[in-house]
């Protein structure tokens, strides 16, 4: 993907899903309801979802239609920034809008989407602290907590969080050591010029720009997902000057071409989704995730209804079944991890302790996980005590957008 003629980028679903954890159908043994029991409300109903591909999955919509009794299911897997400008533009084509927490600010004043109230949700009362709590480290909006809720009193949601994690650096162990990797810095230095690579998304570029120029003494932005004009002009520049000079690989937005990046070793350090680590893991190649010494980037995927759909009944209980259990699995696998505590009875208790307790893995080799290896970063207790900042939508959006124009076409 060349980096002088990137506008946008398309998730390569296919690859994706060859990638994520298995891609067999999820275990029918974990109970959700029963088909009876919503078969009789739900049975006239449709579920027609649009969201990027970590969610919208088929194994993941087939399995919610045999358990809930709907009469069809159908996603479509498509970026962010694609799926927010087909529902500002009024589309019908669908029910349930699967985004990010950060986008969820340029829509609510739209009457695009109807909040769902958490007392519709059986599985609402195990979501974990971090959406209804949140940090004392940031204020409110500047975080996942204080994107979701319509009200302070949180009995009803913008959004309904079906899937987080807190995001780094993907790197080559035999071409790049655990030091050179553990800070932000390390995707904008010249000792490996021509081989990193930076995200598409320009949210996810300037604030890792920003977090990098943090630490080189270059900035001081408290909130580096918030920037002001000066700062981001000044990122911009930085970005800019990086970019003749040479240093980015490619401007990745691709999952495949992540992955084969990294494992061909034409990319050795790029900042990367985990799931993407783990692809190049299972091709047989080193490959691990960095923990930055500055912290992690944080972001949530949810549900959102869109207004005036016919199918209500469906999206909530489409909402309630991501709270459930078995699609919560599914994304673990994948390095994800699910809002619900629900997962921890649902989920065999070795993977369990794998992704979310720190704890070696047992049993057989699983896709590059071989006995007694440790999750990267360790435990989700203690990547989330080390985030650097979570995604939010900028105050100065607009500007933003403008710098990245000139980045893509200096």
């Amino acid at each position: 993907m060349s980096i002088d003629s990137i506008r946008n980028y398309h998730l390569n679903r296919r690859k994706f899903l060859a990638s994520a954890a298995g891609g067999a159908a999820l275990s029918v043994g974990v109970p959700w309801g029963s088909q009876q029991a919503f078969a009789a409300g739900l049975a006239d109903q449709e579920l027609r979802t649009v969201g990027l591909s970590v969610t919208v999955q088929e194994r993941i919509l087939n399995d919610f239609k045999a358990k809930s009794g709907v009469k069809a299911v159908s996603g479509k897997a498509d970026i962010f920034p694609n799926t927010q400008t087909e529902l500002l533009a009024g589309t019908s084509a669908y029910d349930v809008w699967e985004t990010i927490g950060e986008r969820l600010p340029a829509v609510t004043t739209t009457n695009k989407i109807t909040p769902i109230a958490t007392s519709a949700l059986k599985n609402w009362g195990n979501i974990r602290d971090t959406f209804t709590k949140g940090s004392d480290k940031w204020d409110k909006k500047s975080q996942i907590v204080g994107q979701i809720w319509k009200d302070e009193a949180q009995t009803e949601l913008w959004m309904v969080p079906t899937v987080y994690n807190y995001d780094s650096i993907g790197y080559r162990p035999d071409l790049v050591s655990a030091e050179e990797a553990s800070t932000w810095t390390a995707i904008f230095d010249k000792k490996f010029k021509g081989k990193t690579g930076l995200n598409v998304d320009p949210l996810i570029a300037f604030g890792e720009a920003v977090l990098a120029m943090n630490a080189l003494g270059l900035l001081k932005v408290p909130n580096p997902g918030n920037p002001d004009k000066a700062s981001i002009d000044e990122a911009a520049k930085f970005l800019i000057a990086k970019k003749k000079e040479g240093q980015f690989r490619a401007l990745w937005g691709d999952f495949g071409e992540l992955v084969n990046l990294l494992a061909s070793g034409e990319m050795i350090i790029a900042d990367a989704w985990q799931p993407a680590v783990m692809a190049v893991k299972a091709q047989g190649k080193a490959c691990t995730y960095a923990v930055a010494k500055e912290g992690y980037r944080a972001w949530s995927i949810g549900n959102s209804a869109i207004t005036g759909t016919p199918n209500m009944e469906a999206v909530v209980a489409y909402t309630d079944y991501w709270l459930s259990g078995p699609p919560a699995i599914a994304v673990s696998e994948q390095g994800y991890y699910s809002p619900t505590t629900n997962i921890q009875s649902a989920m065999d208790k070795d993977k369990y302790a794998f992704w979310y307790e720190g704890k070696p893995w047992v049993g057989k080799e699983d896709r590059g996980i071989k006995e007694g290896d440790l999750r990267d970063g360790g435990s989700l207790d203690t990547r989330a005590k080390n985030v650097a900042y979570w995604h939010q939508w900028p105050d100065e959006y607009d500007h933003l957008i403008s710098k990245w124009d000139e980045f893509l076409s200096a």
